[in-house]
Order: structure tokens, then sequence, then C-alpha cells
């Protein structure tokens, strides 16, 4: 999704990045994946190992190691444990930087330098198709006139969607009750039973049941619209939802980076071979397929501008995670 957008900064992001130095793998690369198989995350690492082999842009093995124990940690740990080491490669989310403010573990961000994010994750706020809210300030209206009593799904508990939940109601004042499931996959099922009666589901986790008319999007966390797409339900695409700034939340963003990490200390070099790396992977036509199956941004940070994004994310993902009383610090 948003292709020229993602194209534009990317061409401006790796005007940084040091050319190609004298440096490639001189054994296997393990793609160390922060989650288990099958999801998210260890699908994007897939698809990226998958164009890195058939384009031969890298010349050993590359093999796929799932470490996502502790949300994630297990991964994040094992990049600690080998420092400097540029062969191994941990993909990621934003848990990476936002896991050690909720949870005492024996690494921190600074074990590990990013690389690049090459995807961004969208929000959007869904209702069911039947829902009397027409807007996302309806629902939030709706939420103030009946405090902790409109039930706002999501997966997992003091992490990405409940954090939303929390930044919403921080910034309007509404109170919802935040009710926690398993996965994206089961916060949609719950929505289109009309248990729960909204999500801030990932575009792919709602997709089916908007496209069988059982939900509908209000709005989505996006600086601007998502990308033009084909029809999904009654002539709308992913282009047609609004921001929910347009509709009057002031929330400008929330996205989550789909991120590549190695160990602190690994040479220069070594990470400007990889970012030119995943620069060929994000410009080929596989990786634009990716991003229109899953319905994700394609956005290409590197450098100081990923280092600022992390900078912006953390900051105010952490401010919510301390009014919440969730932070260990």
């Amino acid at each position: 999704m948003k292709k020229a957008i993602g194209a534009s900064v990317a061409s401006l992001m790796l005007l940084s990045v040091p050319a190609w130095a004298e440096w490639s793998p001189e054994r296997p690369v393990e793609f160390v994946v922060a989650s288990g198989a099958g999801g998210g995350t260890d699908n994007f690492a897939r698809t990226i190992q998958s164009v890195l082999t058939r384009g031969k842009l890298v010349d050993q093995p590359i093999v796929v190691l799932n470490k996502g124990g502790g949300s994630g940690a297990e991964a994040f740990l094992y990049g600690k444990q080998n420092k400097a080491d540029p062969n191994k490669v941990i993909f990621a989310t934003n848990n990476v930087y936002l896991l050690p403010h909720v949870a005492k573990l024996a690494y921190t961000a600074k074990d590990l330098q990013p690389v690049a994010a090459l995807a961004m994750d969208e929000f959007i706020v869904w209702v069911k198709a039947d829902a009397p809210y027409k807007t996302v300030t309806d629902l939030i209206d709706a939420a103030k006139a009946d405090p902790g009593k409109i039930p706002f799904g999501g997966s997992q508990s003091k992490d990405t969607d409940e954090t939303l939940v929390a930044l919403i109601e921080d910034t309007t004042g509404a109170d919802f009750k935040y009710v926690p499931f398993n996965g994206g996959g089961e916060v949609g099922v719950q929505l289109a039973g009309g248990h729960i009666a909204a999500n801030v589901n990932n575009p792919n986790e709602n997709a089916g049941q908007w496209q069988a008319g059982a939900v509908r999007p209000l709005c989505v966390f996006a600086p601007q619209r998502m990308a033009k797409s084909a029809a999904i339900h009654d002539g709308m695409g992913w282009h047609d939802i609004p921001t929910c700034k347009e509709q009057g939340l002031n929330i400008e963003s929330y996205q989550m980076p789909r991120t590549v990490w190695l160990p602190a200390d690994t040479p220069p070099e070594a990470v400007a071979f990889y970012q030119q790396a995943l620069k060929s992977v994000f410009e080929s036509p596989e990786w634009q397929e990716y991003l229109t199956k899953t319905s994700q941004s394609g956005t290409l940070l590197t450098g100081d501008a990923l280092q600022a994004f992390i900078d912006g994310s953390e900051a105010k993902t952490v401010a919510v995670f301390k009014a919440q009383g969730w932070s260990t610090e």
C-alpha cells in the first residue's frame, strides 16, 4: 500500500546509506523471527528470505529461526547474546523497544541496532455492520455517555491494541471497556458475532468479515488515506476509509512498523550490506505483491529517519504506559 509514497521515502532515506562495502556473509545467515511460525512477523521475514534467495542477493543460505517466547523477548535476548555477529538478523515490530518498558527483561533496545523498516501495519476502528455508529466520533460520544460499558476488543493486554484504545481514551475523555483476546483473528470473529462493539484490527485481520458484510470500518489511524484498491464491500476499498483525523479524532497516526535489526556493535559495512539488500527487496515486484496481500503500507526507513521514527513512537507510547500505570520504570 502507499507504493508511490513508500518509494519516494525510500529514495530520500537511502541517500544516507553508505555505499556497498566490501563485505558479505561468509557463512549461513540466521533470520531470527520474534514470533511463532505463521504470524505476521514470520510472514514478513520469510517473504524477504524468498526475495533475497531467488534474486541471489545473498550468496549464503538463509535459515529462519522462530523465537517468539515472551512476546518476542526470546529473539531479542538471542541478539544480545550474539553481540556484533552480522549473521544474526532479527525481525520484529515495535516490540523491540516497547517490551522493556512494560516488563523486566534481560535485554534493552540498546543491545540491538536498527537496520530498516519496510512496511507499516495500519490500525482501523471497526464496528459491526449494523451498529448505530457512522463515525468514530459517534462511537466516542456513546462511550462518554455510558462510561465503562461499551466493549472494545483487542489482541492481548498491555500490547499494541490496548495501547491504542487507551490513547483514544486519553485524547477524547471516552471510557471504553477493553476486552482482550488471543489474536486479531479471534477479535474479528467476536466483533462479527456482536460480542463486542468495536475493535482496532489491522486491515487484513477484518478484511474477510468486511467482504462478507458483517463489519465495517470507521476510520484509519494514518496521516493520509490508504492506497487505492479493488472494492472490498459495497463498492468501498481501502482508500475510501477516512482517516480518524478527518473524522475529528485528534490522533494523526498510529502505525506498527515491520522492522529488521542486528546485534549491537555489528560492523557498519555489514549494516550497509543489509540495508542495500533490503532496498532491493523493497523495490521488487514480490514485495509489492506482499504489501497488497497484507494491506500494509510500503515505507522504507533507514538511518536517521528510522531512528527518528523509533524515538517518536517510543515516546508517544511510553507516555500512555505511564498514564495507565503499566510502566515498570
